[in-house]
């Protein structure tokens, strides 16, 4: 409907756009997501926790010979984090369950270095059953991240470890109830101290560990839970640790080894990681890890360096916005809570998303699209759902859907999702507002994915809007197109 002459016109040419021919859902375009990782995707943003005998010590990787003792976090109140969590709009947290000083908050039975052997509640603590069941209590995800390097254990870059490594996997996925996440760094050896050796091994990243059988352990044991790592198999690294992806930022993504060859976990090519590959064969979105504070365990001197609220926002947009998810990392104090410096930006933080996005001012709006497939007409943009979408058909390659909002309304903030089960379709979008005469492009994006938020200078106003999509691989499928205004 390129140029509509009154609002009357308008809602009859919507009324006349309905087609109510049966049509086929459109044929999947190239590499599409699991069902893990499509519930992956609605978390947007989750909560990474760093939390050890660094805490105590002051660094940020320990060397393995802490005194166990030394982790005593008293006041540790898993309910109080996970509910500062919930309330800045995490949805899932992700716990340091070993870091690579090896100290496990579990008593686990593969190691002396653990909660089990300290003076904390006598030895009788579990940091991750705490926080396990306070995000179930929270309806949050609760994920784990283990290292895979150990600098305490004797044990570590012999064959022998392996299995070690793989019973504290099997421990922490069977032990504490459904798992959302699970988090492998690329960590790959170097000095610690080996149950007493003190000295330097090297290990050979792409063969060592065996990831593929470990991966194969993960899926037996949590099948809906989502493997990350630099490269996957499900959850890619976005290249950097600055929490922004890149823009565009493809859901597809076939790594590849720093030099050239096969890609393993510490062993890719980190400038494609923030991009991905349009056209690649696996679906392997990127997740955006980020510390609040400029390190990532808690340290006293960081106190007055937490970032504000402000800065959460931007990489919100950077990175949830750009179809990316946020990981956002607040660690716990040597007390065993947030410090109040994180809590009042988590809490600012929550409050904008809250007063942000509590409305789609576009949510009883009339529809015209100038392409409907059958029965997916462009009223499913509206409607709240994910799982219903508009549809051009197969042919068409261009499409607009033009939305009639009945009064004038400012907005700054546009957030389009695709139909994703159906694959990356769309390379480029336009929105448009009219001015009475013409329409106007207020903005243009390339990849959408599932989500591309576009936040405007300042909110401009209008009663009808449209959506342009000016470059398609597959005909397009979207499932939202919504309308905010910042508080």
């Amino acid at each position: 409907m390129p140029h509509p002459i009154s609002r009357r016109a308008f809602l009859a040419t919507a009324t006349a756009s309905v087609v109510h021919a049966a049509a086929a859902p459109p044929a999947p375009y190239g590499a599409i997501p699991s069902q893990r990782q499509l519930r992956w995707h609605e978390l947007e943003s989750t909560a990474f926790l760093h939390f050890s005998v660094n805490t105590f010590t002051g660094k940020e990787w320990g060397y393995g010979d802490e005194d166990p003792n030394i982790f005593d976090p008293v006041a540790f109140d898993a309910d109080a984090i996970v509910s500062a969590l919930a309330d800045a709009g995490m949805r899932g947290a992700i716990l340091t369950a070993k870091h690579h000083d090896g100290f496990c908050l579990w008593p686990t039975r593969t190691t002396d270095h653990s909660v089990r052997n300290s003076s904390w509640l006598a030895g009788k603590g579990d940091v991750v059953r705490s926080l396990a069941d306070a995000c179930r209590r929270q309806n949050l995800g609760f994920g784990v991240y283990l290292s895979p390097w150990d600098r305490n254990n004797a044990r570590y870059g012999r064959p022998e470890y392996i299995d070690i490594y793989r019973a504290q996997l099997t421990e922490l996925l069977t032990d504490y109830g459904p798992i959302f996440e699970v988090w492998h760094d690329g960590a790959n050896g170097g000095d610690g101290f080996y149950g007493g050796a003190r000295e330097k091994r090297t290990i050979d990243k792409r063969t060592y560990y065996d990831w593929p059988k470990t991966w194969d352990l993960i899926r037996k044991l949590q099948p809906n839970a989502v493997i990350f790592s630099d490269v996957g198999p499900d959850i890619r690294w976005v290249g950097n640790e600055r929490g922004i992806a890149g823009d565009p930022c493809w859901a597809t993504y076939d790594p590849v080894g720093a030099d050239g060859g096969s890609a393993s976990p510490g062993d890719v090519r980190e400038k494609d990681s923030p991009i991905g590959q349009r056209h690649a064969s696996h679906w392997l979105p990127a997740e955006c890890d980020v510390s609040i504070r400029p390190g990532w365990f808690w340290h006293a001197s960081e106190n007055v360096e937490v970032k504000p609220a402000a800065q959460l926002i931007r990489l919100y947009y950077n990175s949830v916005g750009r179809g990316s998810n946020l990981l956002l990392n607040v660690p716990p104090n040597r007390e065993g809570l947030l410090s109040p410096e994180d809590l009042a930006s988590l809490k600012a933080f929550g409050q904008y998303r809250r007063a942000t996005f509590v409305r789609n001012l576009a949510a009883g709006a009339k529809a015209v699209a100038s392409n409907v497939r059958g029965a997916f007409g462009p009223q499913n943009l509206l409607d709240g759902r994910s799982d219903t979408y508009w549809a051009a058909e197969d042919a068409i390659r261009e499409a607009d859907v033009a939305f009639d909002l009945d009064r004038e309304t400012s907005f700054n903030v546009i957030r389009v999702c695709e139909a994703i089960r159906f694959g990356q379709r769309i390379d480029a979008i336009a929105v448009d507002r009219w001015t009475g005469s013409a329409w106007e492009q207020l903005a243009a994006a390339t990849s959408i994915g599932p989500r591309r938020l576009i936040r405007l200078a300042s909110p401009v106003t209008a009663s009808r809007v449209r959506l342009r999509v000016t470059q398609a691989s597959a005909s397009p499928a979207v499932s939202e197109f919504a309308l905010f205004v910042e508080p």
